[in-house]
């Protein structure tokens, strides 16, 4: 079962690069910007569950999915560049295992236990 979600996640990853190639941006800007949505991590700074609920938003893929949508109906490049980013981002993030974050601890996700054990 591992194989296959993350074959769907390859899937998604490639679903975002195919969506960014239909904006007017260079590609140094996917390469540039894939990994800011870790910058989420910052709120495990304050508390495991301020991080956690700050490291999800940069890592859904429905509040990803909106923009994506309101950067097309809105004709708004920049808002659909920045959801395809948080898209792509996510899909990597889920294929190499790190998951949404439970709030008790950055290890703790609904992939399963990330880390050393």
């Amino acid at each position: 079962m591992k194989a296959i979600l993350k074959l769907e996640e390859l899937a998604q990853l490639i679903l975002g690069i195919a969506l960014f190639s239909l904006l007017d941006y260079s590609w140094w800007w996917f390469l540039a910007l894939i990994l800011t949505p870790d910058i989420g991590m910052l709120g495990y700074l304050f508390s495991p569950r301020i991080g956690a609920a700050v490291y999800n938003i940069f890592h859904h893929k429905g509040i990803a999915i909106g923009m994506m949508l309101a950067g097309y109906y809105l004709s708004m490049p920049i808002l659909s560049f920045t959801g395809i980013i948080l898209f792509s981002h996510s899909a990597m993030d889920r294929m190499f295992g790190y998951g949404l974050k439970y709030d008790d601890s950055f290890n703790n996700t609904h992939l399963g236990t990330i880390g050393k054990k």
